[in-house]
């Protein structure tokens, strides 16, 4: 693999402007080779031609020809390039500027726009990279003041006589505590919070549980030695409250209702939860100096590629002056990000893995996750089996003349709606299996959008197997449906052929909802956790996977009827003779407006709570329109379950409203286009598809709303599967947004709450 190619599939996306850009250095070096392969070459000799070149180089001096010895470290005859770092205000590190000293000879001025686009990149790189050092150092700062509250909290709640116990006083106050401690369970590993020192004997004289360089040098040898074999200090904790996050309906409530009481009450439930979320930051900021580092590396190695390749092409010698001066600037000399990757390690081995570094290390690294062949294998199988089945009922259906029997319009009506929920959840799984492979082959970090952990995230050979899976099972109890209603000896068993597709909703729950790690446990829990978020609304914080499922949602109104019908036949229909009267009932009919408007004002009630925490008023304007498409979707049902003049005009023209406010939000806001001004006319200035025509052919295709007046049940569900079609296409716009706004802001990791927050 080419080094353009190999860096960019290492880098880290969100960060991609801030990399060195070393396409358009490599294509400067192009030029300049056409260039020189086009130059005829001149007929003088060869030693005349070195000496007519040498006419033209700065003078090296007459004493110094002298003096210096006979194999000089550089000759300053073969100096191309004068390397140099100017200063800025209070003697900080400044821009490097490089003086390209053949600029007067034959192309020199394309060689000097290499070295100024090159001086203009490394610059970038560090001021980048020292702006990041600079905040990674302030978040350690940060993290050893939660450190200091939580082995405190830890002391306070494993050993309460301590915490109770004045330990500000002097050394001799202090050993017969650290005696009452070290006497108690010894060996059982639970005095690693409290014996700092005699567990860092391989520190180098350095606390690394301090993460950040201690300015005030703590470590002092005028101490007393019992100060190294005291306690954490629990005076901290008056000066500490925890950072309360609701986590279920009910505190949200009661944190609306009445102040929240942030107070610690000395718990092990408080201590465990607590040190789960600081197990989460030293993860986090792990992860993010991990990245630091490999950013440093990568610049690093491209540079020297970069120059490599520009002797290469020039014949000349300029890398090596180049390149030391890289490793005297900020980029090379700088190790704090390698020092507080060490420390890092040390506190997370011995705070939140027991003293087991091969444990702390498998958390901190976790392994990425390999695709395997039998899973492709599978995919392929059972996508297999399912055009098998689809050939199958195609035939059944054509060779038995079933959409000429007289049964064709009572199927149509009873069991067409049971089966076709499955069908919209499959065609769904399709859609978001393309939008995971575009996603990747686009480099959109969709996993990071989503917030999930980093080895459990779906790829779209995951979700093409769950698609197919469940397309086999339902195309084969469609199949088996068919066949005893025609076989005269199963024909009697009637019961038995109409319960199929409740049996088969039946085991699509338990797999759902099943307890045991099988079946990608994490993702259905997940899957779950956000559904559960989107009915509760707007009682949790929105995050962005709730909003996006509940945007899903909305697309699936017909799945959602198709529920209520599962209800309805089953429970007040005589499913055994296939009739229902369930389109004659008046309960029916107003549940079949509440559970077409659920997502919707689900969806509603989100953007409420958004305005509520970000006082962002564009939230109020969103669901301003969901509000126009709950209306719509009312007069649509209504006109048609009552029809009339009247009802036809209220329901073009709420869905006329609802089609335009929609339509013009999901283009403009959610995938940012039609930017007049921007480079891109129409669109906006930055696209991760080269060819344009693609987002104008999506434009099209999202205008495209659900026709109002459909009543058959086949067409309706055409419009249904046109409506999840739309939906996908939506979906890897909208990421893709997302993404680019990441890039924009070089935001690439979540934030991660504190537990403890600090009073004065």
């Amino acid at each position: 693999m080419k080094f353009g190619k190999e860096l960019t599939s290492q880098m880290v996306q969100e960060w991609q402007d801030a990399y060195m850009d070393y396409n358009h250095l490599k294509a400067i070096l192009k030029d300049i080779l056409n260039f020189r392969r086009a130059i005829p070459i001149p007929v003088t000799p060869k030693s005349s031609l070195k000496r007519r070149v040498s006419l033209y180089r700065a003078f090296s001096g007459l004493t110094a020809r002298y003096n210096r010895p006979i194999v000089p470290s550089r000759d300053k005859e073969d100096e191309v390039i004068l390397v140099s770092a100017m200063e800025e205000e209070e003697g900080h590190e400044g821009n490097c500027q490089t003086m390209f000293l053949m600029s007067s000879e034959e192309g020199g001025e394309k060689e000097l726009m290499f070295f100024r686009r090159l001086d203009f990149e490394f610059n970038k790189v560090v001021k980048f990279y020292k702006a990041k050092v600079e905040e990674v150092v302030k978040e350690a700062e940060v993290l050893n003041e939660q450190m200091d509250a939580f082995i405190a909290l830890r002391v306070k709640v494993d050993y309460p006589v301590v915490g109770s116990t004045s330990i500000s006083g002097n050394a001799s106050s202090v050993a017969p505590i650290s005696s009452q401690i070290n006497g108690r369970k010894q060996g059982m590993g639970v005095l690693g919070v409290i014996q700092e020192v005699e567990m860092s004997s391989d520190e180098k004289g350095e606390d690394k549980t301090r993460l950040a360089t201690d300015p005030k040098g703590k470590g002092d040898k005028g101490e007393a030695d019992t100060s190294y074999y005291a306690p954490a200090s629990v005076e901290v904790l008056d000066h500490v409250k925890v950072n309360v996050e609701p986590e279920t309906p009910v505190s949200t409530l009661q944190s609306m209702l009445m102040s929240s009481k942030s107070s610690l009450s000395f718990s092990k439930e408080e201590l465990r939860k607590i040190e789960e979320q600081m197990r989460q930051a030293f993860i986090e900021f792990y992860k993010k100096l991990r990245l630091l580092k490999s950013y440093c590396f990568l610049n690093q190695l491209a540079l020297s590629k970069i120059m490599k390749k520009y002797d290469k092409i020039t014949s000349r010698k300029a890398s090596k002056a180049y390149l030391e001066m890289v490793d005297k600037s900020y980029l090379g000399r700088s190790d704090e990000v390698t020092r507080l990757i060490e420390r890092v390690e040390a506190t997370f081995t011995k705070h939140f893995s027991n003293g087991n570094r091969s444990k702390g290390m498998n958390l901190l690294r976790p392994t990425a996750k390999r695709e395997k062949h039998r899973l492709t294998f599978t995919v392929g199988f059972l996508t297999g089996c399912s055009l098998a089945l689809v050939v199958a009922v195609i035939l059944v259906i054509h060779g038995r003349n079933l959409l000429r029997s007289e049964g064709r319009g009572q199927y149509m009506e009873n069991i067409f709606p049971l089966y076709s929920l499955f069908g919209f959840i499959v065609l769904h799984m399709l859609m978001f299996a393309a939008n995971i492979y575009f996603w990747r082959r686009f480099r959109i970090n969709y996993a990071f959008i989503f917030g999930f952990k980093q080895g459990t995230e779906l790829g779209y050979r995951e979700v093409l197997l769950l698609s197919s899976g469940l397309s086999v099972i339902t195309l084969a109890a469609i199949l088996s449906n068919l066949e005893m209603d025609m076989d005269p000896r199963t024909r009697s068993f009637s019961a038995l052929t109409e319960l199929v597709p409740l049996g088969l909703v039946i085991v699509v729950l338990l797999i759902m909802f099943c307890p045991f790690n099988i079946v990608y446990h994490t993702n259905r829990f997940f899957l779950i956790q956000c559904v559960w978020h989107c009915l509760c609304a707007p009682l949790y914080k929105v995050t962005l996977p709730d909003f996006f499922l509940a945007d899903q949602l909305t697309s699936q109104v017909q799945a959602f009827r198709s529920l209520e019908f599962y209800v309805c036949y089953y429970g007040w229909g005589d499913f055994k003779r296939r009739s229902n009267s369930c389109h004659g009932s008046d309960v029916y009919k107003i549940f079949y407006i509440i559970v077409a408007i659920i997502p919707y004002w689900s969806r509603c009630l989100q953007c409420v709570r958004r305005l509520f925490d970000e006082r962002d008023k564009m939230h109020a304007l969103n669901g301003l329109k969901y509000m126009s498409i709950i209306v719509a979707v009312v007069m649509r049902t209504g006109n048609d379950q009552v029809g009339g003049m009247s009802w036809k005009i209220m329901a073009g023209a709420s869905s006329g409203v609802a089609t335009i406010v929609a339509t013009y939000w999901d283009i403009v806001i959610d995938w940012g286009l039609l930017r007049k001004n921007s480079r891109n006319p129409w669109l906006r200035d930055k696209l991760i598809i080269s060819n344009k025509f693609v987002y104008f052919v999506a434009i099209v295709i999202l205008g495209f709303r659900e026709a109002p007046f459909l009543h058959r049940r086949a067409l309706v569900a055409i419009v249904a599967c046109l409506e999840i079609i739309r939906r996908g296409i939506w979906n890897f716009f909208r990421l893709e947004n997302e993404h680019l706004n990441n890039v924009g802001k070089f935001r690439a990791f979540k934030s991660v709450p504190l537990p403890f927050s600090f009073q004065g």
